[in-house]
């Protein structure tokens, strides 16, 4: 049984806080669980925010949009999908005005994995248990409405799970099937998470780390495969 647990009571992050500690306080941690941790709480307590003028916070945020994108897939009007050099498809690369002050812009991890790691070891020498953490964004889905959490940085837990080579119930060999487990369960924890509710960490019990062995990169699709490469180009 899967069970999703809201870790509230940590309020403000600011430059310089230890994710991992807050974690510890919020939350009893046991071995096993998946500790999902809001992109905007680790940006904060990085030093990914940058300072703006109010008056013209738009405009700097198209300016930062042009300096964190490696490339511009698509645009309409004011909204601008672009990949970042993460590998990350999304809209705005990234920059985010949402959850931070006025004067501020939020901008994605520079390694999102590498941050999981991070609190992952903050909470295995503060707690004593292992976990398996995952650095979640709020992305917009290619044909679907909506939003929903996914994984940018993944330790502790397999992120997706191969099913190729499998049969189905009907004794049918699985060709493409290739479970976005790290996704699925950043997508759970924002059930209980939520910009507007300030509860930037939620703890999934009861799902399988396995090996541990893989990150986020491991969701990114090769462009080789990617069949929708371009967008819609307003002039």
């Amino acid at each position: 049984m899967i069970a999703i647990i809201p870790v509230e009571g940590i309020g403000e992050v600011a430059d310089g806080d230890d994710v991992a500690a807050l974690v510890c306080a919020g939350a009893a941690l046991l071995d096993g669980d998946v500790v999902v941790v809001a992109q905007k709480i680790v940006s904060k307590a990085e030093g990914r925010l940058v300072r703006v003028d109010p008056a013209q916070r738009e405009a700097e945020r198209g300016r930062l949009i042009r300096e964190e994108a490696t490339e511009v897939l698509a645009r309409r009007g004011d909204v601008v999908i672009a990949r970042t050099r993460h590998g990350f498809v999304c809209a705005s690369a990234g920059v985010d005005a949402s959850n931070v002050p006025l004067d501020a812009l939020a901008l994605l991890p520079l390694d999102p994995d590498a941050s999981a790691a991070r609190i992952r070891d903050g909470i295995r020498t503060q707690a004593g248990v292992e976990v398996g953490v995952i650095v979640a964004d709020t992305f917009g889905r290619p044909w679907r409405i909506g939003q929903t959490n996914v994984a940018i940085g993944v330790a502790g837990l397999d992120p997706v799970r191969d099913e190729r080579g499998r049969t189905d119930a009907y004794g049918m060999t699985l060709e493409a099937t290739v479970v976005a487990v790290a996704d699925e369960l950043a997508g759970a924890a924002e059930l209980v998470m939520g910009k507007a509710d300030r509860v930037p960490v939620a703890v999934v019990r009861g799902h399988r780390l396995g090996h541990g062995g893989g990150t986020a990169r491991d969701l990114i699709r090769p462009s080789e495969e990617d069949l929708f490469p371009r967008g819609i180009m307003d002039p």
